[in-house]
């Protein structure tokens, strides 16, 4: 599956308001859940906050992915997130992290999240990439970006 599949326009927010790594959380999932993507948000928003108690998301470079494998997912998604001020996202570089994409799998998913967390990690490698993505002036034009 390909992450540009997981992905609409009405699940890109080009200017989060969250502050803190939690609220970002919650704001991106409360977009998957008035989408219809989640059956029980509070459910998932406590998967992927367990997730972030292990390890943080958080990979460096302005980047974090949150994820989470939850029973209140109705389907497999995606939300993409920009904070231009940057949120700190206790990060492995310690910077503050401006793009975000937010993971949803349903728990029944076997290794789904891992497969669409590996092909957005291999993106945002590239340097232009993450360039464009904080350029980037539409929705429509973030897809565009990541079909490439």
């Amino acid at each position: 599956m390909n992450i540009t599949e997981l992905l609409n326009v009405n699940l890109i927010k080009l200017e989060l308001t969250s502050k803190t790594k939690e609220d970002v959380i919650i704001e991106m999932a409360t977009i998957l859940d008035e989408n219809g993507k989640l059956l029980d948000k509070d459910k998932y928003v406590k998967a992927v906050q367990d997730r972030e108690k292990e390890f943080s998301t958080g990979i460096g470079m302005g980047i974090a992915i949150p994820h989470g494998k939850s029973s209140g997912v109705k389907e497999a998604a995606l939300v993409f997130g920009r904070s231009v001020n940057g949120i700190d996202y206790q990060s492995m570089d310690d910077e503050l992290a401006n793009i975000f994409f937010l993971i949803a799998v349903p728990e029944e998913s076997s290794d789904e999240h891992l497969k669409i967390l590996s092909q957005i990690s291999r993106k945002l490698m590239h340097k232009d990439l993450r360039e464009s993505l904080m350029k980037a002036i539409s929705p429509e034009e973030i897809i565009t970006l990541l079909e490439k």
